[in-house]
């Protein structure tokens, strides 16, 4: 096992399903492929994209598994699955992404205390959590929004940082002031925050942030990619794709995941639009939802001939 955190691009990976809704595996292995063959550094396993809230312990279990066989060491695996209300719950969520072989286990920072608790509820529930969990596994956070967005304080940031076990926090703070805040708690440590914002994305990284885990990576991974490697050595050129990227990110915000599904359909990836999602305008999508993804599709095409290195 890898068991290191290394700065990039993480995936926050989709996942596919059969028309009975059963995880389609040949997908997950197209899918894991198309990842690698755009460049990225890692994968993040069993997020919210990829359904971990709709799926069994049992499912989450083996997408972690299978994740990690068809990677077979090339780049990390992280895991979440991290979804449970009780602490028990959630050591047996946690323990499971472990035994699936992932190579750090994300923890989820609204699992640790509800909406009304406060940071000292939260960080005694983060003990018991640590306490039981592997050792030697990396350690990381995310600021999933579902049910509710926790951002983790920064009198809680140097603790994790204390601590000396989390090397991952995906933050979704959409804040340029704490995100400054952020990278000078977390310099000189084994912290590393990655950006679920496409926004904010190259100023994150110029303060000194470690890549790019977000949605967006479904559509066009190699375009975070060339930002996240190359900024330093790109000059104004890194400023025009923050600007393309930065606007393409509002496409997340029109029926995902059903649109990044559709746009894996036209990579070849995925066959169907099919989501454990209850909503059901995230399982079609109308011919003019279609024609948006596909101009959009067109020009990220455009924007990775450009930007390619």
């Amino acid at each position: 096992m890898i068991k290191e955190i290394t700065s990039g691009v993480y995936p926050t990976m989709l996942t596919p399903f059969n028309t009975d809704l059963s995880i389609d595996y040949e997908a997950l292995e197209r899918l894991i492929d198309w990842y690698i063959d755009r460049g990225i550094d890692g994968l993040f396993a069993v997020c919210q994209s990829s359904a971990m809230f709709e799926l069994s312990r049992e499912e989450r279990f083996s997408l972690c598994k299978e994740t990690v066989r068809i990677t077979d060491g090339r780049y990390p695996v992280m895991a979440s699955g991290h979804v449970s209300d009780t602490i028990e719950g959630q050591i047996d969520d946690l323990t499971a992404m472990a035994e699936a072989g992932a190579d750090a286990l994300v923890l989820v920072s609204n699992r640790l205390a509800s909406i009304s608790e406060d940071d000292s509820v939260w960080l005694k529930n983060l003990h018991k959590l640590m306490k039981a969990l592997p050792k030697d596994l990396p350690l990381g956070f995310y600021e999933c929004p579902y049910p509710y967005k926790r951002i983790i304080s920064s009198d809680l940031v140097k603790e994790l940082i204390q601590t000396g076990r989390f090397e991952f926090i995906k933050d979704t703070c959409c804040d340029p002031t704490m995100i400054e805040e952020r990278a000078t708690l977390a310099k000189d440590s084994v912290l590393k925050f990655f950006n679920a914002n496409a926004a904010t994305l190259l100023l994150s990284l110029k303060a000194g942030y470690a890549g790019y885990s977000g949605i967006m990576t479904n559509f066009h991974s190699d375009l975070y990619h060339r930002l996240c490697h190359d900024w330093k050595e790109m000059g104004v050129e890194a400023e025009a794709l923050q600007d393309y990227l930065g606007v393409a990110s509002t496409i997340e915000n029109q029926f995902y995941p059903a649109n990044a599904r559709y746009s894996l359909i036209k990579e070849g990836v995925f066959t169907n639009l099919i989501s454990r999602r209850s909503d059901a305008r995230l399982r079609t999508m109308t011919a003019s939802q279609k024609m948006e993804i596909d101009q959009f599709h067109a020009i990220s095409q455009q924007m990775s001939t450009r930007f390619s290195s």
